[in-house]
Order: C-alpha cells, then sequence, then structure tokens
C-alpha cells in the first residue's frame, strides 16, 4: 500500500511538472519574443508620414447662417478655408508673444506660406516689455510687381497675454485672412509689389501705451525706414477682429482719408454696405507704427467695443463667421485691385 501511494505520488508530480513546462513553453517563451519583435519593428520601421497642417485639427462647421459663399462669389477667396485657419489657430491654445504655443503658430505661417509659393522674409528680434525682455518674430511676405512701389497688407498674430484667451477673433481672423490673401496672391504679379506683414507683439503686455504694444509693427516699420523701403509703401492695409457673425465695421477715423473711401467704396459696389458702415470709430491699431512715419494707412477693425467678448475668454471659434471672413476677404481683394491701377 505504501509502494502503490509512493507511485501515485510520483505520477501527479510528473503530470503536474510536465503540464508547468507546456504553460512556460507556450503561454510565457512565446509572448516574450512577440513582444521583443514588435519593439524591434517599432524601433526600424520608419515614421509615419503626418498630415498637413490644415487637416491635422477637426474643424466644426459653421453655422448655416453664417456659411461661406462658394469663393466664384467672392473673387476666389475661400471663406471656409479662412475658418479653417481660425480653427488651427485656436487649436494651439492662447498664443501671446513668447509663448510655446507662439512658437507652434509660427511654425504654421511658414509651413502655410512656403506650400503656396510665397517668398516669405523673417525678423527674429528681442523686445523689452514690462514682463522681461521677449523673443519675437515678423514675418514678411513679397510679390514683386512690374513698376516701383508697394501695396502692404497687414495683420497682428500674437494674442492678449491672459488666462484662457484664445483670440478666434483677435487676432486668429485676420490672420487667416491674409493667409488666404497670400495664397491667392503669391502666384500673380502685378502693377505694383505686393507685400503681406504679419506682426508679432500688437498687444500690451501688461497696459497698452506706446511703449507697451504694436512691438511688431513697430519694429517693422523701423527696419523698413532704415532701409529706405518705407517710401517705397504706397498703401498699407491693415485687419485686425474681422470674423465675428455680427461683425460690423465703421471707418476708423485715424486712417489715410483717402484709402477710408477706397476700401468703403469698393465695399458698397460690392453689395456689403450692411456691414461696412458710413459711422465713424477710433482705433489705436498698428497702421499708427507706419502713419507716423508718412504712409497713406487704413485699419479695417471689427467694432470691437460692442462685440460683447473682446479681450474676453469667451473670444472663441464660436463667435467666427465663415461669411464674414468671405466678405471681408473680397473687399481686400478688390482694393487691392484697385490700387494697382492708380
Amino acid at each position: 500500500m505504501t509502494k502503490r501511494r509512493a507511485i501515485l505520488l510520483l505520477a501527479t508530480f510528473l503530470c503536474v511538472f510536465l503540464l508547468l513546462l507546456r504553460l512556460v513553453g507556450y503561454k510565457g517563451k512565446p509572448v516574450y519574443l512577440a513582444s521583443a519583435k514588435v519593439a524591434e519593428e517599432s524601433t526600424n520601421r520608419p515614421p509615419a508620414p503626418q498630415p498637413p497642417f490644415m487637416s491635422a485639427v477637426a474643424v466644426p462647421p459653421p453655422q448655416a447662417a453664417d456659411a461661406a459663399p462658394p469663393p466664384d462669389k467672392t473673387g476666389g477667396f475661400d471663406g471656409n478655408r479662412a475658418y479653417a485657419h481660425v480653427a488651427k489657430q485656436v487649436s494651439f491654445g492662447p498664443r501671446p508673444s513668447g509663448s510655446p504655443a507662439i512658437a507652434r503658430l509660427q511654425d504654421y505661417l511658414q509651413s502655410e506660406l512656403k506650400s503656396y509659393g510665397c517668398t516669405v522674409e523673417t525678423d527674429a528680434f528681442s523686445a523689452d516689455t514690462p514682463v522681461g525682455r521677449l523673443l519675437m518674430k515678423n514675418f514678411l511676405v513679397k510679390i514683386p510687381g512690374e513698376k516701383p512701389g508697394v501695396i502692404l497688407l497687414g495683420t497682428h498674430y500674437d494674442t492678449l497675454l491672459k488666462e484662457n484667451f484664445v483670440g478666434a477673433d483677435d487676432a486668429g481672423s485676420s490672420t487667416a485672412l491674409m493667409l488666404e490673401l497670400a495664397r491667392l496672391l503669391c502666384p500673380q504679379h502685378g502693377k505694383y509689389a505686393v507685400w503681406i506683414a504679419f506682426f508679432d507683439g500688437e498687444e500690451a503686455m501688461k497696459q497698452w501705451s506706446e511703449t507697451d504694444s504694436r512691438y511688431g509693427s513697430r519694429q517693422m516699420a523701423a527696419r523698413l525706414s532704415t532701409s529706405g523701403d518705407i517710401k517705397k509703401i504706397r498703401a498699407f492695409m491693415l485687419a485686425d477682429i474681422v470674423g465675428g457673425r455680427n461683425a460690423q465695421f465703421p471707418r476708423e477715423s485715424s486712417s489715410t482719408p483717402a484709402l477710408i473711401d477706397l476700401v468703403w467704396n469698393t465695399a458698397a459696389k460690392l453689395g456689403y454696405s450692411a456691414i461696412f458702415l458710413n459711422t465713424s470709430a477710433s482705433a489705436e491699431d498698428d497702421h499708427d507704427s507706419f502713419m507716423k512715419r508718412g504712409v497713406p494707412a487704413v485699419d479695417v477693425i471689427g467694432d470691437f467695443v460692442n462685440n460683447g467678448y473682446w479681450h474676453t475668454p469667451q473670444d472663441s471659434l464660436d463667435k467666427i463667421s465663415a461669411k464674414t471672413l468671405a466678405i471681408v476677404g473680397h473687399v481686400f481683394l478688390e482694393s487691392t485691385k484697385q490700387l494697382q491701377t492708380k
């Protein structure tokens, strides 16, 4: 009986041992080898191509009332493309000067402009501000013309230094507007050269003043003055806060009267008198940096005082209209054509 029990115990032990071997052989080791193979393939596999910037963010569609008209109705300006540019900027979050987010936007601007075939000059500079010395960067697209003279278009692309402020309208909308204008204008050569400026540092770091604001436009105007190129600028058209769903544009009273008339008369001929108003208002903006140096300029700026969200966290993508962007873009295109005939 003892011998039989011993044999049974030995047999049981052998069965358990063989079962353990099967578990180790077929569950443990192959899983390890498979993991090693996946790791090896991941290491050796080339990185997957990244999608273009424009497709890298899901763009919520504008509401039906804010849908852009077809581009063939607005001189080729695509309001939906401009709207997508605003959405892309907002996806970066707040973009004050010197921030990591504005650096991503700068890469985006350069990539988009390059894809349009634009010639872009970059001016990286340091600015002393109330919050310390900040690195800033201006971009200047240069489209050659047939005769001496420059038509300058411009926007700032930084946002206010404020928590949770993504600046969809200020300055996402005007930056989007200038990107779409660059796409259309870079392949063209007119009578005069067209330059498109993207200014850093328009917003004040603490309190708006002559020294705490418009860092980028002051830098560019000074640089062009030193080189003598500022004398070539026949007209400067600035855009700011141009994408609101209920936007209205009074005549900016400190601008050059002849240019105000040119832009607002163009808007009237295109059928946009309902939003390009014959009332007037005054704004301090990037055009001041050039007007002080004798450049005729006009500021096309929305009625920010009454829009209900200026410089608040409510300046978000839901405030933006692809239709408004298309209308303002159309006015800028036709006004540029008018200036080419002068």
